[in-house]
């Protein structure tokens, strides 16, 4: 028969133990594994919290990966030639090319990782263009667009042949058309020969376009775009940029050496750079031979020199025209054929075209591949994959790079070097873990206190009698 004052044991890590002690040791056991649950998970959410604002930490996340197939995609999205034409069958003509933005990227190099390199992030440079309409491409380009994505370099070399070209073709129609001092000279010399005659009439035509001081616009220079007030001006020193010391940007689009290396330190570098945000492209100083790394520190100027050792600076007149919004470069050219003009697609445009990534039907682009897929043997792929070119283009132009490559963690749209702040609600879930943590840690000292308290248990409660 069971004796009702004899309480039942259990064996509790090897120590006999009776079922109030037993109790309170799962309680407090259970508590320690909560209070260790509650760590782990306040350690991680802290871990995931300084990753947030470390911009090394950038390896780790999926937006290497997805930059890296935006890239090989990229690399695939050049629509080829169609099999019967030599260009592409798209009508440009209502069009002009406008510049957007100009974004580097740094991604994963298994070349540099092959080489031993001490990083194996490469730079790659992309330019963002636009296609407008001609009517408002200066002003606001909203609607009916399409928008692109290009290699730098490509980029750089269609528009500065380009505007090359219209240089030097603005300059020859200046020179055939405006007329300076020395004609006029000469034709105030016929006037005053014709005031000793008889021929009036002759005296006065021949003295007004004497009066006419300087320089005069001919009759066919109407027809032209040149302005006889500035062009003479402007090609003059154009001729002579490097008699006053200075050299065109435009001879530094592809990355080539402006330092030796010596004794004193490494070989510098000039190549093209994003500057202001990627609203603009400018020379900068390199230390590696493919202009991948920037030396912001150093200015190219300094390193510039004639073949006699006098410094020069560089002159970005020209460079400036391949990325300005207020100057369009217009898709059409006017080509003579019998005895009327026709539209032609401008070279820099269908080459442009061709080459670039395209993101059209998403901004109601009409004369773009949509409407034109059976012209090409390989447009199926660019179709196929417009929606994750138009996302990268929409990535490059967000934020999500800084202005020299680096992914931006946390959303920020400015890129701050040593990473952006923790958000709210990190914050929040932070102080909630830390104080719950706190009270539990409280709880089970108190448990533990109790239980060590109550020392060994009494002869009365093992069952024992006493003598």
């Amino acid at each position: 028969m069971n004796d009702p004052s004899i309480v039942e044991y259990y064996t509790f890590f090897g120590v006999k133990q009776n079922t109030h002690q037993v109790t309170s040791h799962i309680q407090y056991y259970s508590i320690i594994m909560k209070f260790s649950q509650y760590c782990t998970a306040a350690m991680t959410l802290l871990a995931s919290a300084v990753t947030a604002t470390n911009p090394f930490a950038a390896k780790t996340t999926p937006t290497n990966a997805r930059a890296a197939y935006h890239s090989k995609l990229l690399e695939k999205a050049t629509v080829l030639r169609s099999l019967a034409q030599q260009e592409a069958d798209v009508d440009l003509t209502q069009y002009s090319l406008r510049f957007e933005k100009c974004q580097f990227v740094k991604s994963y190099s298994q070349d540099l990782a092959d080489e031993g390199a001490d990083t194996i992030l490469a730079t790659q440079r992309f330019v963002i263009f636009r296609l407008c309409p001609s009517s408002n491409c200066a002003k606001s380009c909203n609607s009916n667009y399409g928008e692109y994505v290009i290699d730098m370099q490509n980029y750089l070399q269609y528009t500065t042949q380009f505007r090359q070209q219209e240089q030097e073709e603005m300059c020859n129609t200046c020179k055939e058309q405006c007329y300076y001092q020395a004609d006029n000279a000469a034709a105030g010399d016929d006037a005053a020969n014709a005031a000793a005659g008889d021929d009036a009439a002759n005296a006065e035509a021949a003295g007004d376009d004497a009066a006419n001081g300087a320089r005069f616009l001919a009759d066919v220079a109407y027809s032209s775009s040149v302005d006889c007030s500035t062009c003479m001006t402007d090609c003059s020193k154009i001729e002579n940029m490097e008699a006053n010391y200075y050299l065109d940007a435009t001879n530094f689009i592809n990355c080539q050496e402006i330092k030796a290396a010596d004794d004193d330190g490494q070989a510098l570098y000039a190549g093209p750079l994003c500057a202001s945000q990627g609203s603009k492209i400018k020379i900068g100083v390199f230390t590696d031979e493919d202009c991948m790394f920037v030396d912001s520190s150093k200015d190219v100027d300094n390193y510039l020199t004639d073949e006699n050792g006098n410094g020069m600076k560089l002159s970005h007149a020209l460079l400036k025209t391949t990325y300005s919004t207020s100057s369009c470069i217009s898709c059409a050219k006017q080509v003579q054929n019998g005895n009327y003009y026709q539209s032609e697609n401008q070279e820099v445009c269908a080459e442009l075209y061709e080459d670039a990534g395209k993101c059209e039907k998403t901004h109601g682009f009409d004369n773009g591949l949509s409407s034109n897929q059976n012209y090409y043997y390989d447009a199926s792929n660019q179709l196929a994959n417009e929606e994750l070119v138009c996302d990268y283009i929409s990535s490059l132009k967000s934020g999500t790079y800084s202005q020299d490559g680096e992914i931006v963690i946390g959303g920020a749209r400015m890129y701050k070097r040593g990473g952006t702040s923790t958000s709210g609600g990190q914050k929040f879930a932070l102080t909630f873990f830390i104080i719950g943590t706190v009270g539990l840690a409280v709880y089970a000292a108190m448990l533990h206190s109790q239980l060590t308290r109550g020392g060994k248990p009494s002869l009365s409660t093992q069952g024992g009698a006493m003598a």
